[in-house]
């Protein structure tokens, strides 16, 4: 039954992606409906495997599968405001094949401790949501860059067919989503420090390490915006280049941790 749920979350979510596809430029309600019908359906399965009497357990496949939930839950909130509806053909996709893998392939936990302190659900929460917005953010200077190539090759009936909203508007967008995602990934790093006793023995140490390189590259691409007024392929690379250390911060750890040293963060 729960495979079963899984593999009609994975076709909806791929029902919206081809919506998107066939008409770029034609939101509908359809669309979105079934992107809420995705969502609701992962959210649910993953609750169901991850938190069970009051413990967590993620291991890499619900990270994954945490990580692409979330990004999809922002970016349908945010596609009401805002014209970011074209980054459903990445987030939708990746969504299903990570709810696939957490689904198919769940992690073997022969325990886990329960979450009680609520300043490490806060830090939790904070954690997620940071990443979702950076993780859209990412996805956004990724369209940015192809609108930036096929601007250059002046080759405009592709880009009025992707149904891709202005230059302007997209810098725009993605300066918007990193300050949000920035303050929250700060108040993600400082809310740690409540619960972190010992760095080496919770083995956080490498974790926190990337987790601050990402923060500063994010710093300074906001700080590049305003006094120097980056934009471009400088806004993208550096906006990427903070995403894959944020992304290594958490998954290269994790999967150091526990395929190589079979241990987990305490």
């Amino acid at each position: 039954m729960t495979l079963a749920l899984i593999l009609i979350a994975v076709s909806l979510y791929g029902a919206c992606g081809w919506l998107i596809w066939q008409r770029p430029q034609a939101d509908s309600m359809a669309e979105r409906i079934l992107a809420a019908a995705a969502i609701v359906l992962h959210a649910g399965l993953l609750g169901h495997q991850t938190l069970q009497g009051g413990a967590i357990r993620i291991g890499m496949p619900e990270a994954a599968s945490l990580f692409a939930l979330q990004s999809a839950v922002l970016l349908w909130l945010l596609s009401w405001r805002e014209p970011l509806r074209s980054l459903g053909l990445t987030i939708y996709p990746l969504a299903a094949l990570a709810a696939l893998w957490s689904g198919a392939w769940p992690t073997v936990f022969q325990d886990a401790a329960p979450v009680v302190d609520w300043k490490l659900r806060w830090h939790i929460i904070l954690s997620l949501f940071s990443a979702g917005l950076l993780t859209i953010a990412a996805m956004q200077a990724g369209a940015l860059a192809l609108q930036d190539r096929l601007l250059h090759r002046h080759d405009l009936s592709r880009l009025l067919l992707g149904g891709m909203p202005p230059l302007q508007t997209m810098e725009r967008l993605l300066f918007q989503l990193i300050a949000i995602g920035f303050l929250l990934l700060s108040l993600t790093l400082l809310s740690g420090l409540w619960f972190v006793h010992d760095w080496f023995a919770q083995h956080l140490a490498h974790k926190t390490v990337l987790s601050i390189t990402a923060w500063l590259i994010f710093g300074v691409l906001l700080w590049g915006r305003w006094r120097h007024g980056w934009r471009g392929r400088t806004a993208i690379r550096w906006s990427l280049a903070g995403y894959a250390v944020l992304i290594l911060a958490y998954f290269g750890s994790k999967l150091v941790l526990e395929q190589f040293l079979g241990k987990h963060w305490t």
